[in-house]
């Protein structure tokens, strides 16, 4: 069973993943600081193919629903393998069969996922990778020296409005301003979304 942001496995409670979702921790700290110690990046796009549906394969996308079984094959016939219960989640795409998308969570995670259940809406989470929470700062213009306009815990979820490869224009709450495109899973590194 899946609660508020969180994911588990049906065969393995162990497997329970934690995301930081709940109003109490969306993030959003004071306005002033200097961004986070620099992290991993995440994955680079290796290659680009068209998928079944005539979009590129792999791509970003989130999800739709605050409840999506992950499946351990591209039909109902397969065991579920957990559930999402957060909607917005970035997962990349990674191949197409007919109806079916095989996906890839923040943490590594493979399934297969219902198309209907995705949305093309671009989300990411900050910094998923790091073990120890850290602050990171979303400034007014796409530069480091532009005034910081809030600063956000690594692990939560924001809306990407616009990456130019370096930076991106994201959401976070009430909190708007651009924050650098290696410390977002959703995106992918030199990635330009308009």
């Amino acid at each position: 069973m899946a609660r508020d942001g969180h994911k588990w496995s049906l065969n393995c409670a162990t497997r329970r993943r934690r995301f930081r979702g709940s109003a109490a921790m969306l993030g959003v700290l004071a306005l002033l600081g200097a961004p986070g110690a620099s992290a991993q990046t995440p994955e680079t796009q290796a290659s680009v193919k068209v998928g079944a549906s005539g979009l590129q394969v792999p791509r970003f996308v989130s999800l739709k629903s605050n409840r999506v079984n992950v499946r351990k094959g591209p039909s109902t016939g397969h065991p579920v393998a957990w559930v999402f219960s957060r909607a917005g989640l970035p997962v990349e795409v990674l191949a197409e069969s007919e109806n079916w998308r095989q996906i890839r969570d923040s943490e590594g995670s493979e399934g297969w996922v219902f198309y209907a259940l995705l949305s093309g809406r671009r989300t990411a989470l900050v910094m998923p990778w790091v073990k120890n929470p850290q602050t990171i700062a979303l400034y007014e213009d796409a530069s480091a020296s532009s005034k910081v306009v809030a600063r956000v815990e690594s692990g939560v979820l924001g809306s990407v409005h616009e990456c130019n490869g370096k930076w991106c224009n994201f959401t976070v709450g009430n909190y708007n301003g651009w924050i650098e495109q290696e410390r977002l899973w959703g995106v992918y590194r030199d990635e330009e979304v308009k």
